[in-house]
């Protein structure tokens, strides 16, 4: 192997990945070294708990990686590495402790039929918002896709002030600054819809009432009745795959198992890095770190990058509540109380109002196991059947919020306050959770395999806490502030020194933004 390269990447996310097979395909000299057995992250499908059994470690959704810049400039080289999506019509539904459940689906007539069991106010509104969501979204989009950088925003802010007149650019901007709770209460009249909108907020570390956090329910309604989902077929990790056959396409080298000890610095400049095992591997033109903000500064620097205020920021970069995740092989699908409909959906959440999330995560983020957390049931054997032996399925169950430390349990039944020791009884409160609104759930159990905060983190130390975001998105730390005001981009103190991942603007989600976005920067478009 080459001890020399254009770029180096340390680290192999989503991120790092789609910037190195940017530049790759520029003709960059690329080598990526990553320090778990696999390139991908958060982004995997391992066979957790019994043969043939396909799961998603962390996301399962791939909508944002399909829509996006980079998949639509490489989407065909893509295809031929191998990235094939499953497409879902029957997007998500919620659950309610009467028996009733409300589903948004493609089809806008079932989806305002399931609305208007609650309110039929709702359904118009639904259909108001639904036929306008063109319009609203390339306004939006167009903000979700630009650099936060000063000429960039100059020329949003035209465009949407011709577009929309001042009026139309305050409302917009109020949009942004919302809570959850604030929009769905001034939308909607039924606290159901509410519900079932609201826990998108959740995926994204927006509680009901976070500022800032209406815009995440929104996207994620509208774009699932307008244009559906999709998750990868065979799991997640088929991007992971493509990218990386990308990469090594172009010449690039992807080494795992190869932790990074610290990054090398000559005359200011950053100049390559040292491999845990010895090697010294040397960057021409870049070096690009994908890691968490404190991990670079603390860990890949070595405690100081040369400007204190920025160190500073670094360490005190906010971190979300951890997550809970529940692997399930199971005999067939949960059999749905509320109705045989729901077996259809790519998500069902259990979270049935706001005040059941705002009481969940006030209880994380004081250090308590919620008494009763959210939980997304992920059925992504409804289209894609080749991630189980044939009649067999996948449960993929993730449980927001649980707290990186426990200071005790909001219920007072669970005494330990260790991972190690709390694990397992607070996976049987998630399960007791699906077994009431699917009775026999349990008895359909083939194996399980349980990952806590602490063992998400031990897996991708980028994960801070069992924070599958890599830092809150709250508006102090969002935007232009993403991880902090004048490094949106991911620029460093150290010349040739570059961030990307989740914990840079646009943030997370699979949509590869931060990593093109500085690969186009680096290779200049």
């Amino acid at each position: 192997m080459s001890s020399e390269f254009d770029a180096v990447i340390v680290g192999a996310g989503h991120n790092a990945l789609a910037c190195a097979a940017h530049l790759s395909a520029k003709g960059w000299r690329v080598g990526v070294f990553e320090q778990a057995a696999r390139p991908g992250g958060a982004v995997k499908t391992l066979e957790l708990t019994a043969p043939g059994f396909r799961h998603d470690w962390g996301a399962m959704n791939l909508s944002l990686f399909a829509g996006s810049a980079f998949h639509g400039t490489y989407g065909e080289e893509l295809s031929r590495h191998g990235l094939e999506f499953a497409p879902v019509s029957d997007v998500f539904a919620s659950v309610f402790p009467d028996g009733r459940w409300l589903g948004v689906s493609t089809d806008l007539d079932a989806t305002s039929a399931s609305i208007g069991g609650f309110s039929a106010a709702d359904a118009e509104t639904w259909r108001r918002l639904a036929a306008g969501f063109g319009a609203e979204a390339a306004q939006i989009f167009a903000l979700l896709g630009s650099p936060m950088r000063k000429g960039a925003l100059a020329r949003f802010g035209w465009g949407l002030w011709r577009d929309r007149g001042a009026g139309g650019a305050l409302d917009l901007g109020r949009f942004l600054i919302e809570s959850p709770r604030a929009w769905l209460t001034r939308s909607f009249e039924s606290p159901e819809l509410r519900a079932a909108l609201g826990a998108w907020g959740m995926h994204l570390d927006f509680a009901p009432d976070i500022a800032g956090g209406a815009l995440f329910p929104y996207l994620e309604a509208m774009a699932a009745q307008n244009m559906g989902m999709v998750l990868g077929k065979g799991g997640a990790g088929t991007m992971i795959d493509a990218l990386s056959g990308m990469v090594e396409a172009h010449g690039g080298t992807i080494e795992c198992g190869a932790p990074v000890a610290r990054i090398l610095r000559e005359g200011g400049r950053a100049s390559g890095v040292d491999l845990a095992d010895g090697r010294r591997v040397t960057a021409r033109r870049a070096v690009i770190a994908g890691t968490a903000p404190r991990n670079l500064i603390d860990g890949l620097l070595e405690g100081e990058s040369g400007d204190a205020g920025y160190d500073a920021k670094m360490r005190s970069f906010a971190h979300a509540p951890g997550t809970m995740m529940i692997h399930l092989a199971m005999e067939d699908l949960p059999d749905w109380a509320a109705g045989a409909e729901l077996r259809r959906f790519a998500y069902v959440h259990i979270a049935p109002s706001l005040d059941h999330m705002a009481r969940a995560y006030a209880q994380a983020q004081a250090g308590l196991l919620p008494e009763a957390p959210v939980v997304v049931v992920g059925q992504p054997g409804t289209v894609d059947p080749t991630r189980a032996p044939e009649g067999k399925h996948t449960l993929w169950l993730q449980v927001r919020m649980a707290p990186a430390e426990i200071a005790g349990d909001a219920a007072g039944r669970i005494e330990a306050t260790d991972w190690d020791g709390a694990a397992a009884p607070f996976a049987e409160r998630v399960l007791d959770m699906l077994e009431a609104y699917a009775p026999g759930t349990r008895d359909r159990i083939i194996a399980r395999h349980v990952v806590s905060p602490r063992d998400l983190e031990a897996d991708n130390p980028n994960l801070v806490g069992g924070d599958q975001i890599c830092g809150s998105h709250h508006l102090a730390q969002h935007f232009l502030f993403r991880p902090a005001r004048g490094h949106a981009g991911g620029e460093t103190p150290v010349a040739g020194l570059h961030l990307t991942g989740a914990a840079v603007w646009p943030g997370a989600g699979a949509g590869a933004g931060s990593g093109y976005m500085l690969g186009r920067r680096l290779a200049g478009a």
